[in-house]
């Protein structure tokens, strides 16, 4: 692996959640879910009940994640663009992932899971004291 790939997977760690991006009957969409890194690859567990996963399997996907939210003063976001499958996670791999949310939606949360064999890796980061990050999304606005 490329030291911004390793780059990019270290900085996944730290954070549970992110997006995943593909088309759906030729309509882009983003959908919720939890990661983990095994082996290089992301593996990903989301609801089954949206059928967001049925689009992803053997599909092209993009797979993102970023610690905006945070107190941080360097922001950063990664993804990560693959091919995406169906897969049964393994008992450590279902470790990994904690336990799930109760509901989705309302819903009984119904775990699918999918992985992702990263073909492009990118990394991007925001450098600036948070006072100041704060003055200029007021300003952009």
């Amino acid at each position: 692996m490329s030291p911004e790939e390793l780059h990019a997977i270290e900085l996944l760690r730290r954070v549970p959640y992110g997006r995943v991006a593909t088309s759906m009957r030729a309509l882009p969409f983003l959908a919720l879910a939890r990661h983990i890194v095994v082996d290089g690859e992301v593996v990903l567990r989301m609801h089954a009940g949206f059928g967001y996963h049925q689009a992803c399997n053997g599909s092209v996907v993009s797979y993102g994640a970023d610690n905006f939210n945070s107190a941080d003063s360097t922001l950063w976001s990664v993804q990560f663009t693959g091919t995406a499958r169906l897969v049964e996670p393994t008992t450590t791999e279902l470790e990994l992932f904690g336990p799930g949310p109760h509901f989705v939606d309302g819903a009984v949360f119904d775990p699918v899971h999918m992985r992702i064999e990263p073909q492009l890796v990118t990394v991007h980061t925001l450098d600036g004291h948070l006072s100041e990050r704060g003055q200029q999304y007021h300003h952009a606005l």
